[in-house]
């Protein structure tokens, strides 16, 4: 089965200035319909995210999604003290080694195994701070062909992104049909990476 990243995370306060375009409900109805929208089709890979996994956890527990079939949580061991109670829900979570006194160093060696891996057909990238430009760069270094959406609604760094792409105009800025928006971007790609 093929895989789609998602990259997110709900901006804080004292991380940059993400949190002033971002609006933490929308990148929570995002993420959720994403998952709706793929998860059937496409296994989904995220870094451990404090607000992202119980989301992710959550909503698989809504569809009675099998965690082992439909999602793979990467984790750094440099968090293990910190990882949020969900992570022992799922049975399939990839620990990778930390760089001993540096969290910059245990960051980049969870993503770059991470998005590494050749079943990555696309990547989201909703709300977020500097960790979704920095997944973006290696996302599209180790898969330069594959589908990229940021998703520009709910704010943060993805909609920084979009910009920087020339992916959104005004329209897509207060685009919160993300159903409509998954469907006609992600619906089509096959388990190989091709768009049909």
């Amino acid at each position: 089965m093929s895989a789609i990243f998602l990259s997110a995370s709900v901006p804080l306060v004292n991380r940059g200035n993400y949190h002033e375009t971002a609006n933490p409900f929308l990148i929570q109805c995002a993420v959720r319909e994403l998952v709706i929208s793929v998860i059937r089709q496409h296994k989904i890979v995220w870094g451990g995210h404090p607000a992202i996994t119980p989301m992710i956890w959550s909503i698989c527990e809504d569809l009675n999604i099998d965690y082992s079939e439909a999602v793979v949580l990467y984790q750094s061991k440099f968090f293990q003290d910190r990882f949020p109670e969900e992570n022992q829900r799922f049975h399939n979570v990839v620990l990778t080694d930390a760089v001993p006194t540096d969290m910059s160093a245990s960051l980049l060696l969870m993503r770059e195994q991470m998005l590494s891996r050749q079943d990555l057909v696309a990547a989201v990238f909703i709300g977020g701070m500097d960790g979704v430009e920095a997944e973006y760069d290696l996302f599209i270094r180790f898969h330069p062909q594959a589908k990229v959406l940021p998703v520009a609604a709910p704010g943060g760094a993805a909609l920084e992104l979009a910009k920087r792409l020339g992916q959104v105009d005004e329209t897509e800025l207060h685009d919160v049909d993300f159903a409509r928006l998954f469907h006609s971007h992600l619906s089509a790609i096959t388990s190989d990476g091709r768009t049909d």
